[in-house]
């Protein structure tokens, strides 16, 4: 009863506040419009707020122009109408006739494309028409997507977001103890030779043997066991399709398994200098973390320079003490 009085509420604050623009707003005003909006989608749909959440979060990363302001979802024009419709129409019974995805949310009697509620209900009744399980709600994102990196990226951020009870998860860490003797520049590029000519696509930041490794960010273990590069290596998709690469580790934390949920400072693995070889190879090189991010844009994935990111939270982490 106490979550419906809130919902409530959050939405008397929606409709009773002036009319200002997204990018007016702060991010904080933001999140506590989405969630408003998420949970009230859950209320008529039963979808929970969570991966409705998470799929809004998924698209806003790999949406170029979001044609919402606030709701980065963003339903193809054919998926909207339907496939045949030969003079799209707001009205959602012309809409329905074609098998369209768009309905009406705001109790307008209109189906817009841009409008915040519109939007988020007419994908959760897509879902819905798939059922409302986990596993339904799996079945509808590849249906739609066709990508499995895609359900999966968006499952795990609805995770996170279940866990915490929240889409306001700003906070990051640096991936070493400050107290640590370690040191770092700038390697991304760097040419390297094992294996063949490549590049290098991380940071280096070398420490003494087991020295305590953290998860920067939210995020589920996507990854870990051995590779014949890495070594010993645990890779973390994040909630904004990022994926950490934490490689030639000593070792893993006790208990640490692929689906778990962490977040900043979570002790996930020690300094090592693993790597270069079959399992249990050490030693080819001095002890370091290889700290590698990758960025998902729903059709490919690509390595970025993690350099100043480390630098931002590391500076971030010093301010925090």
């Amino acid at each position: 009863m106490k979550n419906v009085l809130l919902v409530f509420t959050l939405l008397i604050c929606v409709f009773q506040s002036p009319q200002v623009s997204a990018e007016e707003k702060t991010q904080e005003e933001k999140d506590q419009l989405k969630m408003a909006m998420y949970k009230k989608t859950e209320a008529v749909t039963q979808i929970p707020w969570y991966f409705i959440a998470a799929i809004d979060q998924y698209e806003e990363q790999v949406t170029n122009e979001p044609v919402s302001e606030l709701i980065s979802i963003t339903i193809p024009e054919n998926k909207w109408f339907g496939i045949g419709n030969p003079a799209p129409s707001t009205n959602p019974e012309w809409i329905s006739m074609f098998n369209g995805m768009g309905k009406d949310g705001n109790g307008d009697n209109k189906a817009e494309r841009d409008q915040n509620e519109d939007i988020l209900f007419s994908f959760a009744s897509y879902i819905t028409s798939f059922g409302q399980t986990k596993q339904d709600v799996k079945i509808a994102l590849w249906k739609y997507y066709q990508r499995e990196l895609t359900v999966q990226t968006i499952m795990n951020t609805a995770k996170v977001y279940k866990k915490f009870g929240t889409i306001s998860l700003n906070e990051s860490d640096f991936p070493l103890p400050l107290t640590a003797n370690y040191s770092y520049k700038n390697t991304w590029g760097d040419a390297r030779g094992f294996g063949g000519r490549r590049i290098h696509e991380g940071t280096d930041i070398f420490a003494n043997y087991g020295v305590p490794v953290k998860s920067t960010t939210y995020g589920v273990i996507e990854i870990m066991g051995w590779n014949r590069y890495g070594g010993w290596r645990i890779g973390i998709r994040d909630i904004y399709n990022r994926y950490h690469y934490f490689a030639h580790l000593n070792g893993f934390e006790d208990g640490l398994k692929v689906g778990d949920i962490v977040k900043p400072g979570d002790v996930i693995g020690s300094v090592g200098a693993t790597g270069y070889g079959p399992p249990g190879t050490s030693g080819k090189f001095p002890p370091h973390l290889h700290y590698g991010m990758y960025q998902d844009n729903g059709h490919s994935e690509w390595s970025f320079d993690p350099y100043p990111y480390l630098k931002r939270w590391e500076k971030r982490a010093k301010s925090n003490k």
